[in-house]
């Protein structure tokens, strides 16, 4: 027995990991898996929260076809949320991989992961789905005791090595949601289509209701931007939205809602003050069951490329996304182009993320991502 110290201080127990796992090992690749019938199914995807919202296409694909199997997920706490009381889930697995971090040093962390592991194997899951593809989430699938682990052929930091079988991607499977189906159909998943289920939560759309009611909001007419994100070279000036805010008012008649987490609170607030219009600040006031139900009932939703503006995409929400970097290809609302605000969406090399600066999320102009609102709202352009 021996700690491994991996990945941005991941500490995981390996019980003397042997090279029999990078010899022949049963190891297949673009087999696809036919005939079985699974009974308790694992699906690895801690993060991060746009990901998770474009997994669930992938996860309704393997409740459909395996109705009679328990379907648990692994998921990062503050993500935990999102799937909580979802129709397709039987149970959600907190994973706390910042604690986890500490178990080398920390006796309760290293409790914590021993519990982890001990809880994984008592569950006997005869499939395992790691759609992370990273180390620690390939490792914690080993480490289950499963005897069926599917991940991809791309997996990062030697996560191919912990896979019974491996799914390879031809170069026109750009998109997530499709890279998500395509494992899920490698598990042997019909082809059901893509359609995005969130479980429903009547106590956090009241809540929200109430929310905004404060405000003076009617629940049928509000908009709402996202000005924020984790990543700040794929924010939108803010100043521009606080311009978009004006133009909501001014020409749709639409009040608008701020949202984001704690951390994004200084971004609203700065926008609140470059509007001349109120601006009803609920940065770090929703936890992620409100948010949706918040993006629900939204007349508008504009954001960056981040988390809650994929699940309002995945809601069906009107809807403009803007990007810069990252690939549109691969993360903009599936099917919905015409929500995508950015410079050369359909014509990019096919990186997923390109720094070259024509591609700055600032090189999108207010124009740009104005007439996109006009065509959701079905309104003129002025």
């Amino acid at each position: 027995m021996r700690i491994v110290y991996c990945d941005a201080g991941f500490c995981i127990l390996i019980l003397d990991f042997v090279v029999c796992l990078v010899s022949d090992g049963g190891i297949r690749y673009n087999c696809l898996i036919m005939g079985d019938s699974y009974w308790n199914i694992l699906i690895v995807k801690p993060s991060s929260l746009g990901d998770i919202v474009m997994a669930l296409p992938a996860l309704r694909a393997v409740a459909l076809s395996f109705p009679q199997a328990k379907i648990s997920w692994l998921v990062r706490p503050e993500f935990a949320g999102l799937l909580q009381n979802h129709p397709f889930i039987t149970d959600v697995i907190a994973f706390d991989r910042k604690f986890l971090g500490k178990a080398w040093y920390n006796p309760r962390a290293f409790s914590a992961l021993i519990s982890l592991i001990g809880l994984l194997r008592a569950r006997k899951f005869d499939l395992v789905i790691d759609l992370q593809g990273l180390f620690r989430t390939a490792c914690l699938g080993w480490l289950s005791g499963c005897a069926k682990r599917i991940g991809t052929s791309t997996a990062r930091e030697f996560a191919t090595l912990f896979y019974t079988h491996k799914v390879k991607f031809e170069a026109d499977c750009i998109h997530v949601v499709d890279y998500y189906l395509k494992v899920a159909r490698f598990a042997g998943a019909e082809d059901v289509g893509v359609e995005f289920v969130f479980s429903e939560n009547t106590s956090a759309e009241k809540s929200v209701m109430e929310m905004l009611a404060g405000y003076g909001i009617d629940r049928d007419n509000y908009a709402v931007l996202i000005a924020g994100s984790v990543h700040q070279d794929k924010c939108w000036p803010t100043e521009r939205f606080a311009a978009l805010a004006d133009k909501l008012s001014s020409e749709f008649n639409l009040p608008t809602v701020a949202t984001g987490t704690a951390g994004e609170k200084a971004i609203v607030d700065k926008l609140g003050e470059l509007a001349n219009v109120p601006i009803v600040n609920l940065a770090g006031l929703t936890d992620l069951r409100q948010l949706t139900a918040l993006l629900r009932k939204a007349r508008l939703v504009v954001s960056n490329d981040t988390g809650p503006g994929h699940i309002a995409a995945a809601l069906g929400v009107p809807l403009v996304m803007i990007f810069g970097r990252a690939n549109p290809a691969r993360l903009a609302p599936y099917g919905r182009k015409d929500c995508v605000a950015a410079i050369a969406p359909d014509n990019r090399p096919m990186e997923h993320n390109n720094t070259e600066p024509q591609y700055s999320v600032r090189a999108v102009s207010f124009e740009d991502v104005y007439e996109k609102v006009c065509r959701q709202l079905g309104g003129k352009i002025s």
